[in-house]
Formats: structure tokens, sequence, C-alpha cells
């Protein structure tokens, strides 16, 4: 089963490709997202990847957790679940 891991404090210059080869140094990747700005198209500076080996997840974690990508130093840790929102009418 794929493991989501959070990965904190990326570089405004980081894409989706650029995150998935950084982590494929751990394992087999099945997806990684950096979340984009809608109003201005640059990162949001944090993203998402998918593992599909728990035991590569966990290694992932330890392996880069804290350490530089491109000058910035990461945060990695396993993501949490979106929690449900209340409801908020429009105005």
């Amino acid at each position: 089963m794929a493991k989501k891991l959070y990965v904190g404090n990326l570089p405004y210059s980081a894409n989706d490709a650029a995150l998935a080869d950084f982590f494929a140094k751990a394992g087999a990747v099945e997806s990684a997202i950096v979340m984009i700005d809608k109003m201005t198209g640059r990162s949001r500076g944090f993203g998402f990847v998918s593992m599909i080996n728990d035991d590569e997840a966990d290694k992932a974690i330890e392996s880069f957790n804290g350490v530089e990508m491109d000058g910035r130093k990461l945060t990695v840790n396993e993501a949490k679940p979106l929690e449900k929102r209340p409801f908020r009418p429009m105005r």
C-alpha cells in the first residue's frame, strides 16, 4: 500500500519532476506533487510524495528530513489525512 509523505520548506524553484527525482533515491515514487498558488502560479513551498512501499517511505523520512534541497532544509513526515471542514456559505 502506498504511503503519502508531506514535504515542507521546498525551494520555490521545485517542480513535480524534481521532487520525484529527489525522492527516487529512497525508493519507488508513485506520485509527487508540488502545491501551486492559484493567484501567482508559484510554488507554495510544500508538496506531497506517494511512495509505493511503506518501508521505502520510512527510509525517505529518515533520509531526507532536515536535508537541504537547493539551499533549503526539508521537513519530511507522514501526511495527515485531510480533515473535513465545516460548510461556509458564500457571502
